[in-house]
């Protein structure tokens, strides 16, 4: 199998929305964002996958010690001898694959976010960097294009935090913050065992989280509104995959919002008919 073979079997295994945003790329470009999109998910397995936190520790650093070989010459990985022959045209750059792996660090150091502005330092470092990268590598012209592609990596994150609610706890993580879980009256014990304590009053949980979950719903929609708002008309026609996957997760994110129970007993999504319809309608229409 070469390189390019297993970073495009890497990204079409996930599953992801991110897919159908690369369908409508040229060769090119669709190949550099596929291995950049496959050495992320690379990085993220390890944290998913590996429950020994010693063996996660030294794949990560490993993983550095890649990155680094890489940007020497001397890639060893599948995923980084797809990426490397594309990174200097499109002007990927060892620090942003670093700050992806500093960020899937965050996640084996830390399961819980005191605030807002914490999470959004862990949102930056999966989830703002990537759209820069991704930004660049669909031709970016401005460099306010950047400001935009770090909101729209936010309101992504966003999105995946408030629909794994659920799975997230599975593996005994919380990433809504702890305030303002205080603030909502829920308890991280309750997210936990997704639903109120046995013999608790289950209308009051469902009340509790339903306030909880609005607000975060709110907040996301309202940055995907702050991150369309920041994008250059110039940069508008080359920044089209990262709309069409505006359309998709922001979609996604009102499915929560109208059902938010749901997200703590199965994971919620959109049937591949329908990202690919969201994807096209951007792509064809220009629309969200």
């Amino acid at each position: 199998m070469t390189p390019q073979d297993y970073v495009q079997q890497k990204a079409a295994a996930s599953g992801s929305s991110f897919y159908y945003a690369f369908l409508f790329l040229p060769p090119d470009r669709r190949a550099a964002i596929t291995a950049f999109y496959a050495f992320c998910r690379e990085v993220d397995d390890v944290v998913d996958e590996v429950s020994d936190l010693g063996v996660a520790q030294t794949k990560l650093a490993w993983w550095r010690t890649e990155v680094a070989r890489a940007y020497e010459g001397t890639p060893t990985h599948p995923v980084t001898q797809a990426l490397m022959p594309l990174a200097g045209a499109f002007g990927i750059e060892a620090r942003h694959l670093m700050a992806v792996i500093d960020g899937c660090q965050m996640d084996l150091e830390q399961n819980r976010y005191l605030d807002f502005a914490n999470l959004q330092r862990y949102c930056h470092l999966v989830a703002g960097i990537v759209g820069e990268v991704a930004a660049r590598i669909f031709g970016q012209q401005e460099p306010r294009t950047t400001d935009y592609a770090h909101r729209l990596g936010l309101a992504l994150q966003l999105t995946n935090i408030v629909r794994d609610v659920g799975e997230d706890a599975m593996r005994g993580r919380i990433y809504l913050p702890i305030d303002e879980l205080q603030r909502f009256d829920v308890k991280a014990h309750e997210l936990l065992k997704r639903g109120a304590a046995p013999g608790a009053d289950a209308a009051d949980f469902e009340r509790r989280f339903r306030a909880l979950m609005a607000f975060q719903c709110e907040r996301a929609l309202r940055t995907y509104d702050e991150a369309l708002a920041m994008l250059p008309d110039a940069d508008r026609r080359s920044q089209k995959p990262g709309l069409m996957m505006a359309s998709i997760y922001r979609t996604l994110l009102r499915e929560v919002a109208a059902d938010p129970m749901a997200v703590l007993t199965q994971r919620v999504g959109l049937t591949p008919l329908r990202k690919f319809w969201l994807a096209w309608k951007v792509q064809a229409l220009g629309r969200l």
